[in-house]
């Protein structure tokens, strides 16, 4: 599975992403957002270990149902899933090793 580089300009439903098999972390940040640019590498070297996590990049922002359905308040927020439920979340993480512990996490999940 390759590694989305684009942010989704329209977010799917969250009844869809409640209904995704397998692990997937969602990515809800913006273009514009520094904090967002510079986990980008951070994003890409955990993403390296964990090819087979779907990940999904939703350009959030005031109003946006599905943003607020996850309760995103900051920049990036990853939520990582599994068979659709959250598992963990991290919020403007600087750390890479704490993104591929939440990778593997979801990987391993009996839920997966």
């Amino acid at each position: 599975m390759t590694m989305n580089e684009v942010y989704a300009g329209i977010e799917p439903a969250r009844a869809e992403i409640d209904m995704l098999e397998g692990p997937t972390m969602l990515e809800f940040g913006s273009p514009s957002c520094g904090y967002c640019r510079a986990a980008q590498p951070l994003l890409a070297s955990a993403f390296s270990d964990h090819p087979n996590v779907r990940r999904i990049k939703i350009a959030d922002g005031s109003g946006r149902p599905l943003g607020r359905s996850f309760k995103v308040k900051l920049w990036p927020t990853l939520v990582f899933l599994s068979n659709g439920r959250e598992i963990a979340r991290l919020v403007r993480t600087g750390d890479a090793g704490a993104i591929r512990r939440a990778l593997a996490q979801i990987e391993s999940s009996p839920l997966a």
